[in-house]
Order: structure tokens, then C-alpha cells, then sequence
């Protein structure tokens, strides 16, 4: 796929039917490396099944689905397409809630999975320093050795987002990260995800409209399976059919 060069992901007329029901319905959309993007519709728009598809969970009717400019993921499944490089957030945290911060962090460094490799796995320098970091990156280097059952709702959102990063996947899917949170949650939240942005690919859902105003990215808006409009958060909402579709002004 020559088009594909270049991208890190790329989405070409991608279809997929659920009972005779087109939940994604000749979805193209392309993700520079290093981008963050903000999907917005409304419910049924086809977001959780575009991260379904792109995360190998559901395979799609036809279309193609390329990760990092040649790795067509309609060919691969779960397993291999995250160990690609492709980490995914979904809307509810699930961290070890008895267990630290820290060993949240630990148990989900990339790193060789057998049984025994774990087992005896010792934390290196190297590890340890990764940890520190997205410690510092995820706000809670002051909360390491605490109970991740002690943090607020939104701090277990980013600990969550922690885990991921402890993955070092290449792009970020993140499905609603603030819903449930406090206002200084929400932004800085948005902070957290513009600086994780710097070094990696981020495709975040969201329904906050305020959110993704503060994280002044392209908007890419889906409605009914397909693309219905794509650019600033202002251009977008500007659009007659978002208006009539989504905002419902």
C-alpha cells in the first residue's frame, strides 16, 4: 500500500456488519507518527468499534488496516498486534488495586512474558529509571509506594495510563479518560496526554467537548460508521451536518 507510507496508521475503506448493521460503514482516516487525535460522535457512531478493529479484537468485512506503514493488522490478532506496539486504554481503570503504585508500574513493563521468566524477573537500573519517569509523567511520584485502591478515580485513570506507557507502545488508544473526574483532573489530564504526545502516536475518544478543546489536536468526527467531518475542534463545530448529526444545535 504505497498511501500508507509514511503513516502510522491508515485506514482505508474499512467496513464491518454486525447482524446486518453497519457499524463501521467505508471508514477511511490517517495518523501521522508523533500525532495526537480526538475522535468525537455521538453513541453508536462506531468509535469503540474503529478501536476494536484497529486492536485486532473484531476483524473487519473489508478495508485495509495498516500500523506503521506496512503491517496490515487485518492479518495479525490481539496478542501480536500489542506486542507491535499498539497499547490500548479502555473507559473503566483496571489496576491491581492491592498492590503499590510501583508494582502497578512494574508488572506492566515490556518485557519477556513466560511463566518462569517472571517468576525470577529482577527489577534492572534501567527499569527502575523507566519507572521514575512515567511516575513523573503520570503525576503520582508521590503516591509510588501507596495502595493503588487509596488513589482518587482519576488518579487510577492515569496509573492505568502509566501501565500503558510501561508497554512503550508506538500509538496510544484511549478510550474516555476523564469521564468521572474532577475539573483539575480533566485538566490536567490534558496536559499529561499532550506531553506523552511528544514521543508517541495518541488516538483519544472522548464526549467532554471542553476536554478536547484543551487538548488542541484535529478532531476527526464519526458518525454512523464513516467520517463525517475532520479538523480543529472550531472547524468541525462549524459543520452544518456535525451540527444537525452531533451537537444538535
Amino acid at each position: 500500500m504505497k498511501e500508507a507510507k509514511g503513516s502510522l496508521l491508515y485506514l482505508d475503506g474499512v467496513s464491518v456488519a454486525f447482524d446486518g448493521f453497519k457499524a463501521i460503514n467505508n471508514l477511511s482516516m490517517v495518523l501521522k507518527p508523533g500525532e495526537m487525535r480526538a475522535i468525537i460522535g455521538p453513541n453508536g457512531a462506531g468509535k469503540t468499534t474503529m478501536m476494536d478493529i484497529i486492536t485486532g479484537k473484531t476483524r473487519p468485512d473489508s478495508g485495509y488496516v495498516i500500523f506503521d506503514g506496512e503491517i496490515d493488522l487485518t492479518q495479525h490478532d490481539e496478542t501480536d498486534i500489542a506486542a507491535m506496539g499498539v497499547g490500548r486504554k479502555f473507559q473503566k481503570p483496571t489496576v491491581f488495586e492491592s498492590h503499590t503504585v510501583w508494582d502497578n508500574l512494574e508488572l506492566a513493563l515490556n518485557r519477556k512474558r513466560g511463566v518462569f521468566s517472571t517468576l525470577f524477573y529482577k527489577t534492572t537500573g534501567k527499569d527502575r529509571e523507566q519507572i521514575d519517569e512515567i511516575l513523573e509523567t503520570i503525576r503520582l511520584i508521590a503516591r509510588r509506594d501507596e495502595l493503588a485502591a487509596n488513589l482518587s478515580h482519576g488518579q487510577k485513570q492515569w496509573l492505568e495510563i502509566g501501565m500503558l506507557l510501561a508497554q512503550e507502545p508506538k500509538l496510544m488508544l484511549v478510550d474516555e479518560p476523564v469521564a468521572g473526574m474532577t475539573d483539575s483532573e480533566t485538566d490536567e489530564t490534558a496536559k499529561l496526554l499532550r506531553e506523552i504526545a511528544k514521543t508517541r502516536s495518541v488516538v483519544v475518544v472522548e464526549h467532554d467537548m471542553g476536554f478536547v478543546r484543551n487538548l488542541d489536536v484535529k478532531v476527526t468526527v464519526l458518525a454512523e460508521g464513516s467520517v463525517l467531518a475532520e479538523g480543529s475542534l472550531d472547524h468541525v463545530s462549524a459543520n452544518e451536518k456535525v451540527i444537525e448529526n452531533y451537537l444538535g444545535r
